[in-house]
């Protein structure tokens, strides 16, 4: 009996430091939103943490894609459980790891990204209740086609129509032209970003002007993971320049004007964004740069004639993307932003508390960046 107890004091002793570093997670999982429905797995608790129940019984090692998370066991009843580190607010995409092949998780909606259909995971936010869907007029999320001649292809767009679209044919709209990100695709924005239930409840609130915004692929040839300084701007430039603006101006009932169009886009597409509006200041009058990048004076080729056309420029980060020693794209982008305010130009910087590179982050920068969009 004394050996037992020395054995057992020995024993707590020497996990103390496991216990403090990987506390057990906290017992209030509640079925994540972005589950299939009527699955209750994954599960998230209030750290953030997620929960997982796989149902592989034949498998001998069974994990997730996110890093830092537990060892996945078995349970009585035979599935496999295992939990992540605090996860950001917000959403992540991630795969199950089963005997070394990477695989959706069957309980999870799919969504695009990391250039493939695959699982993803809401984390309830904070302030979630900008993006929820609530008892307010809604618009719609339209599928369309059209053909682009310079590809000799039919491509998709997603078009947002605001509420009381259809209930006035008299009434035009401005048009917020909207990229993805780099390895997403024209889903992104609806999907993962929310964007027709942010406007939704902006216009609800009178906070936003209603508006029109077009969902593209950002990209007309495929690239590999690591190849995107190969991408070359120039045709997709052209297919939503030349082709696609054309097409939505004809088939909308749009304000057609430089003044009432707008080009704003995440990663990647901040990237394409900053590029495509200042080569085109007679089509674009907003810019909106999410996580991609920033505009100094001395990026604008004829600054005299930038003011009188351009109306906003708006750029934004995650909190965990910018400042300290973190590598800054282009500069310091608020930095970027005061140097234009000094030339007299409306720029808006706004950083995204607590999220890095991701969908929280982009959500609210598009909820910050509407209300300033086609003021009158």
């Amino acid at each position: 009996m004394k050996k037992t107890r020395i054995l057992m004091a020995l024993t707590t002793l020497l996990c103390l430091p496991l216990v403090a570093q990987d506390e057990a997670p906290k017992d209030d999982w509640k079925p994540a939103t972005s589950n299939q429905p009527g699955k209750e797995y994954p599960k998230v608790n209030s750290e953030g943490r997620v929960m997982f129940r796989i149902v592989a019984p034949n498998a001998k090692t069974v994990g997730c894609t996110f890093r830092d998370s537990s060892e996945f066991k078995k349970g009585e009843d035979g599935a496999w459980y295992g939990h992540t580190r605090p996860l950001d607010e917000g959403f992540h995409y991630y795969m199950l790891n089963i005997d070394g092949a990477e695989v959706p998780d069957p309980n999870s909606r799919m969504y695009f990204g990391a250039m493939r259909w695959g699982s993803a995971v809401e984390v309830p936010a904070h302030d979630q209740e900008f993006y929820e869907l609530k008892n307010v007029p809604h618009g719609q999320l339209r599928e369309i086609y059209f053909h682009s001649p310079s590809t000799d292809s039919m491509r998709r767009a997603f078009v947002y129509t605001p509420p009381g679209y259809d209930a006035d044919p008299e009434m035009r709209y401005p048009v917020l032209y909207l990229q993805h990100g780099w390895g997403e695709n024209e889903y992104g924005w609806g999907e993962q970003g929310y964007a027709g239930f942010i406007m939704d409840n902006l216009i609800a609130e009178k906070e936003a002007r209603p508006f029109i915004i077009v969902m593209t692929y950002g990209m007309t040839n495929e690239i590999r993971f690591g190849g995107l300084r190969n991408f070359n701007i120039e045709p997709f430039e052209t297919v939503l320049v030349r082709e696609l603006v054309p097409f939505i101006d004809k088939h909308f009932r749009t304000l057609s004007d430089q003044p009432n169009r707008a080009m704003a886009g995440l990663s990647m597409g901040a990237m394409e964004t900053r590029m495509i509006t200042l080569r085109n200041l007679d089509t674009f009058s907003h810019i909106g740069l999410f996580s991609g990048g920033s505009i100094r004076p001395d990026d604008i080729e004829d600054l005299a004639t930038f003011k009188d056309r351009n109306k906003l420029v708006f750029v934004s980060y995650g909190s965990k993307e910018v400042g300290g020693d973190r590598p800054r794209r282009g500069g310091n982008p608020e930095e970027s932003v005061e140097a234009l305010k000094k030339e007299g130009i409306n720029s808006h910087y706004y950083v995204s508390p607590d999220t890095a590179h991701e969908w929280q982050s982009w959500r609210r920068s598009l909820h910050e960046m509407a209300p300033l969009l086609f003021k009158e």
